[in-house]
């Protein structure tokens, strides 16, 4: 199977928002105004998004957690590596509680990506300054 590096990008968040069992309204608020936003998703056409997601889920069953990583890494540069990783964190923090399967689910990604410690720390920093709210 072969996925374009959004596709990919995208089948991550989706998988990052269902590592807890749980995909809410919020994560997935979160995920469609990241593709509307971000440079990285420039040009996309957003009408896949939904069909994508289904196909993260589909991807997970078949392979399972290691091997659905395993061929989406394929499709990321590795430029994209800590994008791929800041996404994911993006789409577990919105909701400021990290469940336990969340935390398991960064901590492979971190792995598979091969990321700098200091690389992921500064990322899950920011997003947590980012997505905190004043009360």
């Amino acid at each position: 199977m072969s996925v374009t590096a959004q596709d990919a990008l995208i089948h991550l968040m989706i998988i990052a928002a269902s590592a807890d069992m749980h995909v809410t309204e919020t994560e997935i608020g979160r995920i469609d105004g990241l593709v509307s936003r971000l440079p990285v998703f420039e040009g996309y056409d957003r009408s896949r998004l939904t069909s994508v997601a289904n196909g993260a889920v589909d991807l997970v069953n078949a392979n399972g957690l290691e091997g659905a990583l395993e061929q989406l890494l394929r499709s990321i540069p590795e430029r994209l590596h800590d994008t791929a990783y800041a996404l994911a964190v993006e789409v577990t923090a919105v909701d400021l509680l990290l469940e336990q399967e969340e935390l398991r689910f960064l901590e492979l990604l971190r792995d598979h990506l091969d990321l700098d410690r200091l690389v992921t720390a500064a990322i899950e920093r920011a997003a947590r300054a980012r997505l905190r709210r004043v009360q």
